[in-house]
């Protein structure tokens, strides 16, 4: 073997026990960090139980908006549009019109009220009799086209732009809608999606804050064995690993109270909003966090404690010099 490849297989060699050395410590400071959070319960409950309800905020107005949303598109499913025709029009039109809206992707289902059917209905609820013999063959009422719109396909713009299309056709005399609440709602619902994210921001801010406050009490109490660690050659960064994962911690263990927040919340609130839902004769249920929005609480929880503690470590190390260093 030459010289230069056994240097390649040293180099190699020790390129292996490096990055095993890094991961041992990376390890060995994650397991330390959790071991010591242990020791001192109290404190470490209690920071994940600030950060565990200023996350449970957010991801409580999420989890009702996301309700709130999926209820809204139940209602848009179940929006109708009524289509007065002309009186006067050919039968061939009236079936054109018909045609197209039974082949249209919005359209679900179409019902054709007669003028004929609508007297009836009229004397059942006013309570007139014989109003076809008094009309005879002149019925004042027109053709009504009942349009049930498809729960899969519905959304504001597209019903919206349907309903100006029946209005310009001549065979038609007026369309009615009830999409003007529904658009209200939507507006509203966007101005509270935007002010989940307001508030998601600040008390993400409030979580960085809090873990930064817990790590500056941690590197002052270790002041001393801080300056004895770089007086032996310790770098910041051997120095600074442990607190990072401390605040690691700590934002996952506030984002698994956080969980449980929301969960018990759902839990007490499932029944009551059940029993609202069938008195509206709806099976609407109330649903909580799914797979991947846990998933996001946890990693958004951890993100956080690392950014905050990264910040305050960062901050702190700087200011923490051996006595005697020049």
């Amino acid at each position: 073997m030459t010289d230069k490849t056994r240097g390649s297989v040293v180099l190699r060699a020790r390129g292996r026990v490096s990055v095993r050395s890094w991961f041992s410590h990376h390890i060995q400071a994650l397991i330390t960090t959790l071991g010591q959070s242990a020791r001192n319960p109290g404190h470490s409950v209690l920071t994940a139980a600030v950060i565990g309800i200023a996350l449970a905020l957010p991801a409580g107005l999420y989890m009702g908006l996301q309700n709130v949303t999926s209820l809204t598109e139940r209602w848009q499913g179940g929006a109708q549009i009524s289509v007065y025709l002309r009186p006067g029009f050919a039968n061939e039109a009236r079936q054109r019109l018909i045609k197209d809206l039974e082949l249209h992707v919005l359209v679900r289902e179409l019902a054709i009220i007669t003028p004929e059917q609508a007297l009836l209905e009229y004397e059942l609820i006013t309570g007139f009799d014989d109003l076809e013999d008094a009309f005879g063959e002149d019925n004042p009422l027109p053709h009504v086209l009942v349009v049930y719109m498809n729960s899969q396909r519905t959304e504001l713009g597209p019903v919206q732009a349907l309903v100006d299309e029946l209005s310009k056709r001549p065979e038609v005399e007026m369309v009615q809608s009830d999409l003007g609440w529904l658009k209200r709602l939507q507006s509203i619902i966007e101005l509270v999606q935007r002010s989940v994210w307001v508030v998601a921001v600040l008390f993400a801010a409030g979580v960085i804050l809090i873990v930064g406050n817990t790590i500056r009490t941690s590197i002052q109490s270790r002041h001393e064995e801080i300056e004895v660690t770089k007086l032996v050659g310790g770098t910041d960064a051997f120095i600074r690993r442990p607190f990072l994962y401390s605040g690691l911690w700590f934002g996952l263990l506030g984002a698994v109270l956080a969980w449980t927040l929301v969960a018990v919340a759902v839990e007490l609130l499932s029944a009551p909003v059940l029993e609202l839902a069938q008195l509206y004769h709806s099976d609407f249920r109330l649903r909580g966090l799914n797979v991947r929005e846990v998933a996001l609480l946890l990693g958004a929880g951890g993100l956080l404690g690392l950014v905050g503690s990264w910040f305050e470590v960062g901050r702190q190390m700087r200011r923490i010099e051996p006595k005697g260093h020049t």
